[in-house]
């Protein structure tokens, strides 16, 4: 009840940021097209070529986006724990009867709607300007991208409780966000041909599976690629059944739990110590 009441309050504070400064939010989306379409064409030399590497631009710009996203998600938990703590706003919020944790719950929920209506619109409009279509189906789509949202809270929570113990980590913090931003551009399905090293090390960031799940079922639309012919797709797979999916569910479960616990043993600790609030 008090994650819903938290969440309303949410929800009407960004709706009035929205309606109020709607001409930037469209300016923001624009400029978002502009550069991902910069990106797909700037090392491209003929239109033969544009053709032939429109389906993997998609994939890279895909990667781009939810790199974008899990960037901003650990922000909020990173950047904006230190910010909050500068401006004595960190101490106002914890004196909220529905504590630290309900309370970025509903903040990164509403704000992870919001950045995916974005990111969605301008994906579909790449995808429009390639000539590709997206493969959209609403309940696998819908999954994946809700346990990559738990996944990276979870991540976000542990960053964000190391921050309210160790202050002065912003710098080790942004290069973690830069990794998360990098990854799902990297993620590929041919990562099982590496190391086993390699691949536990891939596979156990938090976006990892999820960036391979996500294009599987947009760009591949769940369909087996024939190994003598790659460029064709055969029998439907659903998402549900890729080893992907499945590490992401243990992902899943490792982060939100351990990151939210981590973060209530290092709010407590904080508090104890009298530091919540200092630089």
């Amino acid at each position: 009840m008090a994650f819903l009441l938290v969440m309303k309050a949410e929800i009407v504070r960004q709706w009035i940021m929205m309606r109020r400064y709607w001409f930037a939010t469209l300016v923001g989306i624009i400029m978002g097209y502009g550069m991902l379409m910069m990106m797909v064409y700037m090392f491209l030399t003929n239109e033969e070529e544009a053709t032939k590497w429109a389906l993997k631009s998609l994939d890279n710009i895909l990667g781009v986006i939810l790199g974008m996203y899990a960037f901003g998600t650990v922000g909020m938990f990173s950047r904006g724990l230190q910010s909050m703590t500068n401006t004595g706003h960190l101490e106002q919020l914890c004196m909220s009867p529905h504590g630290l944790v309900t309370n970025f719950l509903a903040r990164s929920f509403v704000s992870t709607v919001s950045s995916m209506m974005s990111c969605g619109v301008m994906l579909y409009m790449v995808a429009l300007t390639l000539g590709e279509s997206l493969q959209f189906d609403p309940l696998a789509t819908f999954v994946v991208l809700a346990l990559t949202y738990l996944n990276l809270i979870g991540f976000g929570f542990m960053i964000g409780g190391l921050i309210l113990v160790f202050k002065q980590i912003g710098q080790v913090a942004q290069l973690l966000r830069l990794v998360i931003f990098a990854l799902p551009i990297l993620a590929t399905e041919k990562s099982e041909e590496w190391s086993a090293l390699l691949k536990w090390a891939a596979h156990s960031f938090p976006v990892w599976d999820a960036a391979i799940c996500l294009k599987y079922v947009l760009i591949e639309g769940q369909g087996m690629i024939i190994p003598d012919t790659p460029d064709v797709q055969g029998t439907f797979v659903s998402v549900f059944r890729h080893s992907s999916f499945s590490l992401m569910l243990v992902s899943c479960a490792f982060w939100l739990s351990a990151g939210i616990m981590l973060f209530k043993m290092m709010e407590n600790h904080s508090r104890d110590k009298g530091t919540l609030g200092t630089h």
